[in-house]
């Protein structure tokens, strides 16, 4: 039974949202997001909310409910308030800058990299070691934050690389004589 399945989403007020055509599309002033609909998942649009329950009482209903309630909540979120994910750049010579659609980042290589901002979402570079990516997609904010990371993953020994903010870093002890 999903603990997070049975409460219903909440609608914000300067939100609609419309479930038609097999897909729940919802409208904010960040924007508009849409989302397929599972079959196994029935979706009901009330003056509470969405409400998210299983279709039926198979083993994959009640696996997706959770799940489906959730990204319906990111949806609701996205185009209400937005997502933001915060990158700290730590090392000697490194930094980041943004120039309109691109992310000019300095990473000890030979050459720099340039990221291409894809469209709906915002980077920009408070100073040259943060990056903070917003846009109403969670899942396109993520993705991008995770691709300018893999860039250069923090190492243990010296914390040097690419970290989300508020991650921990394990750090290990070097060589002793």
């Amino acid at each position: 039974m999903s603990r997070i399945g049975k409460k219903p989403v909440s609608i914000p007020s300067g939100v609609t949202a419309t479930i038609e055509g097999g897909q729940i599309n919802v409208k904010g002033p960040k924007g508009t997001l849409a989302m397929p609909l599972r079959d196994e998942i029935s979706y009901t649009l009330a003056d509470d909310g969405i409400t998210v329950k299983p279709a039926n009482d198979s083993k994959q209903a009640r696996a997706f409910w959770g799940m489906q309630r959730t990204l319906v909540q990111n949806l609701v979120t996205g185009v209400s308030e937005g997502f933001t994910k915060k990158l700290l750049i730590t090392g000697v010579g490194y930094r980041a800058n943004s120039q309109g659609r691109k992310l000019k980042l300095q990473l000890g290589y030979s050459h720099d990299v340039d990221i291409d901002v894809p469209e709906g979402l915002t980077v920009a570079t408070p100073d040259n070691t943060t990056v903070e990516i917003s846009g109403s997609d969670k899942q396109k904010v993520g993705q991008l934050a995770a691709e300018i990371r893999r860039w250069r993953k923090p190492e243990p020994y010296k914390g040097k690389g690419i970290k989300y903010d508020g991650e921990y870093i394990f750090r290990k002890e070097g060589k002793k004589k």
